[in-house]
């Protein structure tokens, strides 16, 4: 009986080993496909040093997988055949080679997963096994409940991982959670690691000769570029994490520092999200880590907090709510997202750092991106969309299945709070406390009303006011609303002119 002929395509955020549909390849007869296409690498500006990662790490696994022997068809940019999209060339390689069967791993982005199922033939989809919780479990757990919470999903995933129990079932530890001791700021005697950092390889060399050819119109810089694009390197940048960070991870991932961008944190996202390394064997390297008393238990169980509860959990919602999710907008935002989100221009410190190193590296951490850019995005009601675009766009991890939940769902709380349940805003007070940035600014963290006043301060309760009427019965608000109460008319109504100031002055396009 003669063998079936299959064709295995393989997108730029797959590229694992052991994805589901390259599993059981005969090298004989089967068939890879990797393809470079404008349509994904431009609807919306991608960062240069975004694009470059995932040309080059494809190039690198197509390489390794001929290496093992594997025939792989692989597409660059500027193949003057190429179609530019990943269904035409799905298309024209299917009609090429003649495959008896097409294979595929469920896709990061409900978009492309829409424009591949359009296809005109059968398609065999697999399971994205990478991650511990499928689509159907997650739409099981969360059938009948009106309200989700990542604690409980945790919880469960702990559960069916085995990680950081006890015999008896127990977590570790008495707790679940040890997030309130992952909240301290950065003493000033506390040194970060110095980056690991990874040259560039002629493969990379060319990618980044491709990439300023056709997209140095993108914001953004290429020349630092220095991450990991294969298989070997990635796990490197893991292994000086473990050794240097995740000690100090558990202590410091929420701190900020002026021109440190990435402190004690492992950089390793983009390179997990694109399939260079394996989410069970970096849950199981920090379990270990503790167990070996190499590191403190709110380092590993924040750790894998990240991974097995947050990650799992926004995916999950992604899939479970899209397409409707994408158009959620809770309070009616439609403010055009600021010039300076593109530039960096702006004399508010935090902005400037936060959107600075972003720029420069596509990269920022968690607490950058939920209490600085999306702080302020959330407070001066700019447009979800806009938003969820540019965080798409700036950040070299950001894949549409983590960044639409995570952006307009918990920056944005557009969703009206099925992701999380209270708004995550903050006064400059927040910053200060979190960070060194407010030392250098131009602004006054301390002032509110004045002219050189921290614009987040009027902006946080001008926000507070203008959506009272949806978030006063929020529980996790009473506490913020009896504050606002508190406060004699005089300076309510100078916070409400104060805040109708900046909000005119963005909406003329002045730069704050």
């Amino acid at each position: 009986m003669n063998k079936l002929h299959r064709l295995c395509l393989v997108l730029g955020d797959q590229l694992s080993f052991d994805l589901a549909s390259l599993q059981g390849l005969d090298a004989e007869r089967d068939t890879v496909l990797l393809v470079e296409v404008m349509e994904e690498a431009s609807y919306v500006p991608h960062h240069p040093q975004k694009i470059i990662l995932i040309f080059s790490a494809m190039r690198h696994f197509a390489q390794a997988l001929q290496q093992r022997g594997i025939r792989v068809e692989y597409v660059t940019l500027d193949d003057p055949k190429n179609s530019g999209s990943i269904p035409g060339e799905l298309k024209r390689w299917q009609s090429l080679v003649a495959p008896d069967e097409v294979h595929l791993t469920e896709c990061g982005d409900w978009r492309l997963e829409a424009s591949i199922k359009a296809c005109s033939f059968p398609i065999h989809w697999h399971s994205d096994t990478r991650f511990l919780c499928t689509r159907s479990e997650f739409s099981s757990w969360a059938a009948g409940k009106k309200q989700l919470r990542m604690e409980f999903f945790y919880r469960e995933m702990r559960r069916k991982s085995g990680l950081l129990l006890n015999g008896d079932g127990s977590p570790v530890g008495g707790a679940w959670n040890f997030d309130a001791e992952n909240r301290k700021a950065l003493p000033k005697n506390v040194t970060a690691p110095y980056p690991a950092r990874f040259s560039a390889d002629a493969i990379t060399r060319d990618v980044m000769a491709l990439v300023g050819e056709h997209f140095s119109h993108h914001y953004g810089s290429a020349a630092s570029f220095d991450y990991p694009v294969t298989h070997e390197d990635a796990c490197a940048l893991w292994d000086y994490f473990l050794d240097y960070g995740l000690a100090a991870f558990g202590d410091y991932q929420d701190a900020m520092a002026s021109d440190e961008p990435f402190l004690f944190h492992a950089r390793i996202s983009a390179a997990l999200n694109i399939g260079l390394l394996d989410m069970r064997q970096l849950c199981a390297d920090v379990a270990s880590a503790y167990q070996a008393g190499h590191v403190a238990l709110n380092a590993a169980e924040g750790f894998i907090r990240q991974l097995i509860g947050w990650r799992e959990y926004v995916r999950g919602v992604y899939w479970l709510k899209m397409p409707e999710y994408a158009s959620g907008n809770r309070f009616a935002n439609h403010r055009v997202l600021p010039e300076f989100y593109w530039t960096g221009e702006t004399q508010m410190n935090c902005m400037r750092q936060t959107i600075g190193q972003s720029l420069e590296h596509a990269y920022a951490h968690h607490i950058q991106r939920l209490m600085v850019t999306g702080n302020f995005a959330l407070l001066a009601g700019i447009a979800p969309e806009e938003v969820c675009q540019w965080y798409l766009a700036i950040y070299m991890d950001a894949f549409d299945w983590v960044e639409l939940p995570n952006t307009l769902g918990m920056v944005m709380h557009a969703d009206g709070g099925y992701l999380g349940s209270k708004p995550y805003c903050a006064s400059g007070q927040y910053i200060n406390r979190m960070s060194d940035y407010c030392r250098s600014c131009a602004y006054k963290v301390s002032e509110s009303t004045t002219d050189n006043a921290c614009p987040f301060n009027a902006l946080y309760w001008h926000f507070l006011m203008r959506h009272s009427d949806i978030l006063r019965d929020n529980p996790r608000m009473n506490l913020t609303y009896k504050n606002l109460e508190r406060m004699t008319d005089v300076r309510q109504q100078a916070l409400w002119q104060h805040g109708e100031e900046l909000l005119a002055r963005l909406d003329a396009g002045e730069a704050l």
